[in-house]
Order: structure tokens, then sequence, then C-alpha cells
């Protein structure tokens, strides 16, 4: 059965494949945590419930990380120092990227990171600003089966549209 957002893109399958591909080049050249942290915290600062409950989903899922707590304050989370930093610049792209500085990036890089790392976390994020707002802007819902979620993570996850009813 289609995704929500599989039939948003029925009118143009050429778009939902050519953003299959951008995704997966960027999924491929990153550790999958780290796109999954940054996408989360671009899609919490875009207001996307869809793309929160998806990627969510699979940091739990994949990763036991402790979503609710992150979604809901990632700095106070029990994170480590990078992870909250590459969070903060996700952020920040989907902010204001032209507010972003060789200060910003320099945190990065003195936490170990290397310009291409850092590139990653702003394509993830630029990326997710592409795939969000489109949702968004078509009204699509998040599929039903996210209200299967714990409440009080379903709570902390849904940001913006609400999840779709179960179709009758």
């Amino acid at each position: 059965m289609a995704t929500n957002y599989e039939r948003a893109f029925e009118e143009r399958p050429q778009v939902l494949a050519a953003w299959g591909e951008l995704s997966g080049a960027i999924k491929a050249g990153m550790d999958l945590r780290r796109y999954e942290l940054a996408t989360l915290a671009a899609a919490r600062r875009l207001r996307s419930s869809y793309c929160c409950l998806a990627h969510g989903r699979v940091l739990m899922e994949r990763f036991s990380e402790p979503v609710r707590e992150i979604a809901l304050d990632h700095r106070a989370a029990g994170l480590d120092e990078v992870d909250v930093a590459v969070m903060d610049l996700a952020e920040r792209v989907v902010d204001d990227a032209t507010s972003i500085g060789e200060a910003d990036l320099q945190r990065l890089r003195d936490l170990g990171l290397s310009d291409t790392e850092i590139m990653d976390v702003v394509l993830a994020a630029a990326a997710r600003c592409f795939f969000s707002k489109t949702l968004d802007a078509l009204g699509i819902l998040p599929d039903s089966h996210y209200a299967e979620l714990e409440p009080e993570l379903r709570e902390a996850l849904v940001v913006g549209r609400p999840i779709a009813s179960p179709s009758v």
C-alpha cells in the first residue's frame, strides 16, 4: 500500500524518484545515525510532523535513542557534544543559512568533523527543507500507522499537521 507521501507525488513520479536518488546519495556518504539526528532537528524546526515521525521512528528502532527527549530538547537529552552540534547546525540551516559563519563551522571541525562531514549535515538539513515543505504545502498528513506510537512520543513528534485518521 502506498504511503501518503508517495500518493502526493502521483502527478510527478519523476520528482519522487529524483528525491529518492538525492536522499540516497546524501545518506550513502554519512553515518545513518548522524543523518537521522540532523534530519530530526531540521524536521522539528520545519514543523514537519510527517518527517519527525518517520525519522524519530528510525532513531528509536535502529539506534534505541531516547527520541522523545531528543525531540523535546536535544541539548538536555544526554547526547554527546558532536551530536548536539550536528543538530544545532541542522536547525541553523533551516532557520537562516545565511547567518552561518566560519566560526559555526569551526566548532564542528574542533569536535573532529571533516569538511565533508559538515557538508553532509548541511545537505541533510537543506534536502529536508525541500521534502518537508512540499508535503506540508500539499496538505499531506502523516500516515495513520504513526498513531500506534506511544502517546508521549507521538505528542513530541507531532509538531505540525496531525496524523491521518485510519481509512475506513
